[in-house]
């Protein structure tokens, strides 16, 4: 069933009428037509199976015929600290943590980040783009929110956004004796998970340092290098079977 997020605003007297870019897809791409029934979502965990009406100039007029909670959130939160990569790998990143269940994306700026964003203009179309990804992502694997993209911070803004009871964890090649799985296994109640992947050529010892005395747990994820792309897929992947999401 074809798929569309919303603004809960848009929602009057059981009616919803469709704009933009999702009219065009529904009208010209999809070729739907009055009587099919498409499935719409708010965007915080509400859905609603709309059938369509009738066309109008510009937009699809909709008429819920069922509302219900979304149910393909995982159990936990995590946000995704993100060192900033080259080239376009943090698309790349930002829509495969989508798929798997990410609740946000923090791009971050490090002692080893290569890319240079200039200025706030530079910033925002960065940031515009990273979150059209986030929403498209977000509809293609039948998410109940768009998770949101923030715009870069400095590392050290990032780790002073650590909430106390969280768990946080920081994948560091140096490290051997803690695990991402043990380190999981002796925190199963936690709700709200951050992860810290470092940019090509990884976190600084200093960074480490830093994190560290914010109480972000540094883990290794096995005898192999992995590269910043893969990083923190595979520790989302990792999250996501342990509390039962997957598998």
């Amino acid at each position: 069933m074809p798929r569309f997020f919303i603004n809960s605003e848009d929602i009057f007297d059981d009616n919803i009428n469709i704009k933009g870019d999702d009219y065009n897809h529904i009208k010209k791409v999809l070729r739907l037509k009055c009587g099919e029934i498409i499935t719409l979502s708010d965007g915080v965990g509400n859905e609603y199976a709309a059938r369509i009406e009738a066309f109008g100039d510009g937009f699809v007029h909709t008429k819920i015929v069922e509302s219900y909670k979304n149910a393909t959130e995982p159990p936990v939160k995590v946000t995704l600290y993100q060192g900033l990569p080259k080239s376009d790998k943090m698309d790349f990143i930002i829509q495969k943590s989508v798929e798997l269940g990410i609740s946000k994306v923090v791009p971050v700026l490090t002692e080893r980040t290569v890319v240079k964003i200039d200025n706030q203009k530079d910033a925002q179309k960065k940031w515009e783009r990273w979150n059209r990804i986030s929403q498209e992502a977000a509809k293609q694997s039948n998410r109940g929110i768009i998770p949101e993209v923030e715009l870069p911070i400095s590392f050290k803004e990032a780790i002073k956004q650590i909430k106390n009871g969280s768990l946080s964890i920081i994948p560091y090649e140096k490290e051997s004796k803690k695990s991402l799985k043990q380190i999981l296994k002796s925190n199963g109640h936690m709700k709200d998970i951050s992860v810290f992947i470092g940019p090509e050529g990884g976190f600084t010892e200093q960074e480490i340092e830093e994190a560290i005395s914010f109480g972000i747990n540094p883990v290794t994820l096995g005898p192999r290098i992995l590269r910043t792309e893969t990083a923190g897929i595979a520790v989302l992947s990792i999250l996501m079977y342990e509390v039962g999401d997957v598998g």
